[in-house]
């Protein structure tokens, strides 16, 4: 075990030992998709039913998707490495290759992923170089067939049987 300084390489390093699920969020503006993927999602309250993730402060995406009545959130599945990695690029077509789902209220879902989720924002708090977003959900749909995708240590991995 070494220590090393607090810098934010190191804390990138040490927090990617901590593997996580990956989203989408995407709604439609403007008749386009629009979208990011996020690493940072938990589910916060079962009543009423909330969830958060957390969004960098630079995010030229975010301030297009924060002000609309309705996001999607889709957990990504096995299938979707390379989605993960075309939704988290700062440039290019973020939905290419990708088969979405629209529905009537403008929230965009990713097909073939394990959950959607209808929601809305809740509260948007301030923690640093992030803004924790918390979203309401009102509505859900699983697919429990599909097995999820992790990231972890920089590198999307899949779950052992």
């Amino acid at each position: 075990m070494s220590r090393t300084n607090l810098s934010p390489s190191t804390l990138r390093e040490a927090f990617g030992h901590f593997p996580s699920g990956v989203i989408a969020i995407a709604a439609e503006v403007d008749g386009q998709r629009v979208g990011l993927a996020a690493s940072t999602f938990v589910p916060v309250s079962l009543d009423p039913p909330l969830v958060s993730f957390c969004v960098q402060n630079t995010s030229a995406t975010w301030p297009k998707l924060k002000d609309l009545p309705y996001l999607g959130i889709s957990v990504l599945g096995e299938s979707h490495d390379e989605a993960a990695r075309a939704l988290a690029a700062k440039t290019g077509d973020r939905f290419a290759g990708l088969q979405t789902v629209s529905n009537q209220r403008g929230a965009v879902f990713v097909d073939g992923t394990s959950v959607w989720l209808e929601s809305a924002v809740e509260q948007l708090i301030p923690a640093g170089d992030h803004t924790i977003v918390i979203l309401r959900v009102s509505d859900i749909t699983v697919h429990s067939d599909v097995p999820p995708i992790v990231f972890h240590r920089s590198t999307f991995r899949r779950l052992g049987a």
